[in-house]
């Protein structure tokens, strides 16, 4: 029998029970995609993560290896993976800093000094963004079922991508966003006519004053507590838009709507007409773990 030992973590949050989610197994070696595919689907954590332990000096050069999958699909990034797996092996090879190697490419995630019983708090360099298509506001409207008025007109609806695209949508009221209720069927019909993957659904209004954006991501017919592959993309589209100052850090709050609230500290940098050095951080707990067994594979 082969056995799995996994970590189940909350993400963007320092308190057991709220933020986002992970199952993060500890050395995945031996286990196939598919068989990756079942078992989130086994956790049913928006995503789950599996790590594959190489040597020192080749993970040293290029990262340790993670393969992140949600329950339908292999993704080349996401967010909340990113920094709570990272954290599972910062605590464990006590180290501060931790490159992984996803199929995006190496994503370095730095964290503050452990302190005993107290959240890891760490912060991840995602790639510079690349900023896509800009969206028609009426196509985007009839897709949300909401009226015009209930737009920002100071920044424009687009697709940002640090390794995953979403298209950021600027909701001009708290209400309107913590009211709508999204058809799925109807975002996914939009979503696969553009460039972008997801909508990440942002108001300036927010529940706390400490933060700068109220946001929300429906996905898969359901929701995000915490998404930190929009939450780059999102702080490098107002930087260039100049709703936000250039390498100052915000809060972005998510997840209040479905009972997991998470908080995401993010900032990104303007140099002339470039922006770079998108950075997304929080706190990372401990919640539980175990372990899988699973029969031998057949021999081929």
């Amino acid at each position: 029998m082969r056995r799995y030992r996994y970590v189940r973590l909350d993400v963007f949050t320092d308190r057991p029970l709220t933020g986002n989610g992970l199952t993060v197994f500890t050395d995945a070696r031996g286990l196939d995609g598919s068989e990756m595919l079942a078992l989130a689907r086994e956790m049913a954590q928006s995503e789950t993560t599996f790590i594959l332990p190489q040597d020192p000096a080749v993970e040293a050069k290029t990262g340790v290896r993670v393969r992140i999958f949600t329950v339908g699909e292999e993704l080349p990034f996401a967010g909340h993976p990113t920094l709570g797996t990272a954290a599972v092996i910062a605590a464990e090879r006590q180290v501060d800093e931790v490159l992984l190697d996803l199929d995006v490419g190496p994503v370095p995630v730095r964290f503050q000094p452990a302190v005993a019983g107290a959240p890891l708090t760490g912060e991840m360099t995602q790639r510079d963004p690349v900023f896509g298509d800009i969206h028609e506001r009426s196509s985007v409207l009839r897709a949300l079922g909401i009226p015009d008025r209930e737009l920002a007109i100071d920044a424009p609806i687009q697709t940002v991508s640090t390794g995953l695209a979403y298209v950021i949508v600027p909701i001009a009221s708290l209400a309107m966003l913590r009211d709508l209720r999204p058809d799925w069927l109807r975002l996914s019909d939009y979503l696969e006519r553009t460039d972008g993957k997801f909508f990440y659904l942002v108001s300036r209004q927010t529940a706390d004053p400490q933060n700068r954006l109220h946001a929300r991501m429906i996905f898969y017919g359901g929701e995000d507590p915490a998404t930190g592959s929009a939450a780059g993309p999102c702080a490098a589209w107002m930087v260039r838009y100049g709703l936000a100052s250039s390498n100052v850090s915000f809060g972005i709050e998510q997840g209040l709507e479905i009972h997991r609230p998470s908080r995401l500290v993010v900032s990104a940098g303007l140099q002339g007409d470039h922006v770079g050095n998108v950075r997304v951080g929080g706190q990372v707990i401990t919640v539980g773990g175990g372990e899988v067994v699973l029969p031998d594979a057949p021999r081929r």
